[in-house]
C-alpha cells in the first residue's frame, strides 16, 4: 500500500517572494503573510445568540463582538464576521475547534477555517493609501480606529478586514482574511496597488 504524507503549504507560497518590490527606496507598504494560525468561526444556532454570549465571555474573558469590531485578549482575537457570528483567531492550539466544542456545545456551531483562509497584514506609512485603492470603506483613523472591523470586498473578492494595534512606531496595522482560493489573485492585486510606494514583502508566524 502506498504511503501518503501531507505537506501543508501556503496558498500564496509561489507568489510570495520575500524582499523589496516596486519603487526603490524606503518601502511605504509592508505586506506580510501570517502563517500557521488557528481560525474558528463561531455561529450562533437559531434563537441561541443570547445564550452564546455567556460561555464566550467565560472562555475568553471578554464579550464576543456583536458589531463590526475585533477584540483582543491575551491569547486570541475575536473578530465580528456577521450577525450572531465571529471568528476566533489564535496560535498554539489553545482555541481550536476541538478545544471550543464543549464551550459552545448548546449554543453555537463551529467551523474550522484555519486552512481555508489566508491572513495578510498590511502596515507602513502608505498602507492605508494602498488599501483605499481596493476598498470603498473609509479607513481614516477617525472612521476606522484600532479594533474596527468590516466584512467587505477588495477587487471583487470577499474579505474580512480589521485594524489591529498600531506598530511601536505608530504605524497603523490592517489585517485581511481572504478565502484561500482567491488569495493569490488578491495578493497580486495588492502588489500592483502598492508598487508605486515601494513594498517590503515577508511572512511571519506572529499574529499582528
Amino acid at each position: 500500500m502506498a504511503e501518503f504524507s501531507w505537506d501543508i503549504r501556503s496558498p500564496i507560497e509561489r507568489a510570495l517572494v520575500v524582499g523589496p518590490y516596486g519603487a526603490l527606496g524606503e518601502a511605504g507598504v509592508s505586506l506580510t503573510e501570517i502563517r500557521n494560525f488557528d481560525l474558528v468561526q463561531v455561529m450562533a444556532r437559531r434563537g441561541k445568540a443570547a445564550e452564546m454570549t455567556k460561555p464566550a465571555k467565560a472562555r475568553f474573558g471578554v464579550a464576543a463582538p456583536e458589531m463590526p469590531k475585533a477584540v483582543s485578549t491575551a491569547d486570541a482575537t475575536l473578530i465580528w464576521s456577521g450577525p450572531d457570528q465571529f471568528f476566533v483567531l489564535s496560535k498554539g492550539g489553545k482555541h481550536t475547534t476541538e478545544a471550543l466544542v464543549q464551550t459552545f456545545a448548546s449554543s453555537a456551531s463551529l467551523s474550522d477555517q484555519s486552512h481555508a483562509r489566508v491572513l495578510i497584514s498590511i502596515s507602513g506609512p502608505k498602507g492605508r493609501m494602498m488599501l483605499a485603492k481596493l476598498s470603498s470603506i473609509d479607513l481614516h483613523p477617525d472612521a476606522f480606529p484600532a479594533g474596527a472591523a468590516a466584512t467587505t470586498s477588495m477587487d471583487h473578492t470577499s474579505v474580512t478586514l480589521w485594524r489591529g494595534n498600531d506598530r511601536p512606531d505608530g504605524q497603523a496595522v490592517f489585517n485581511v482574511l481572504v478565502f484561500a482560493t482567491f488569495a493569490e489573485s488578491l495578493w497580486h492585486t495588492m502588489l500592483d496597488s502598492a508598487a508605486e510606494y515601494g513594498v517590503e514583502i515577508g511572512h511571519s508566524e506572529d499574529l499582528a
